[in-house]
């Protein structure tokens, strides 16, 4: 039988919104890797894993996450991490990679997955669907993602904040991820294209510093990196005035 690499996951940070099959998965895995950076410090993925899981069956591997200007830098260590869990796939059966949000969105998951598939013959490669820090932070705050027939657009904005500012002028809902480092970049363009008023921004949902709050108090100060931007659809039409 071919050994397995499933990528679970864990949510944006509350461990209680881990899926009863992702637990599952977790538990059932020979190993579980957790991505961690270079400095070594404990990750929301290790932190929210280690609440259904002993940790001696918890594997650290190193991931140059969030490295966008050394190419040579991030390409190694995907190549290390690749053959890391390359060779807990030869001693293994199944290995489960746990990631932040959901592994299909945004994830280290599809890099390594795709190292992977390369250097190891016959392997399986599986996801197990997480809830997303937008969903999170929308039940939280209270704002509707989309009615309707409104689209709803997801911008990272290391992509630069003129791809924000391009979707914050059409139609329906935009949601930002990763605008910590642009907050001033970000609010002027809420403003310019008129959407502060219903917009909400949040930090470490379900953390012990969770930080939720309106658009309208963005300020010049750095926010944590993974901060997460919703600002609604305009809606004036009335109960299901989007049909």
């Amino acid at each position: 039988m071919s050994s397995r690499l499933i990528g679970v996951g864990v949510g944006p940070g509350d461990p209680e919104l881990v899926t009863v099959k992702g637990v599952n998965a977790l538990r059932a895995a020979d190993v579980v890797v957790v991505p961690v950076m270079d400095t070594g410090e404990r990750g929301r993925a290790e932190a929210t894993v280690l609440h259904y899981v002993p940790e001696d069956k918890v594997v650290r591997v190193v991931f140059a996450l969030n490295e966008r200007t050394d190419r040579g830098r991030r390409e190694a260590a995907w190549d290390a991490a690749g053959a890391r869990v390359a060779g807990l796939l030869a001693r293994h059966s199944s290995v489960a990679f746990a990631t932040i949000g959901d592994p299909n969105v945004y994830s280290t998951f599809t890099y390594l997955a795709q190292t992977i598939v390369e250097s190891v013959p016959g392997v399986g490669i599986e996801t197990v669907p997480g809830i997303t820090a937008m969903q999170d932070l929308a039940a939280r705050s209270g704002a509707v993602l989309t009615e309707g027939t409104e689209p709803l657009t997801l911008v990272p904005v290391t992509a630069g904040a003129a791809v924000l500012k391009e979707a914050l002028a059409g139609p329906g809902t935009v949601v930002a991820y990763k605008f910590g480092r642009q907050a001033r970049e970000v609010a002027q363009a809420l403003r310019e294209t008129g959407r502060v008023e219903d917009a909400v921004w949040g930090s470490a949902l379900g953390l012990v510093d969770e930080s939720i709050r309106s658009a309208a108090e963005l300020d010049d100060g750095p926010l944590p990196y993974l901060s997460t931007l919703i600002a609604p659809a305009r809606r004036d039409g009335g109960r299901g005035g989007k049909l």
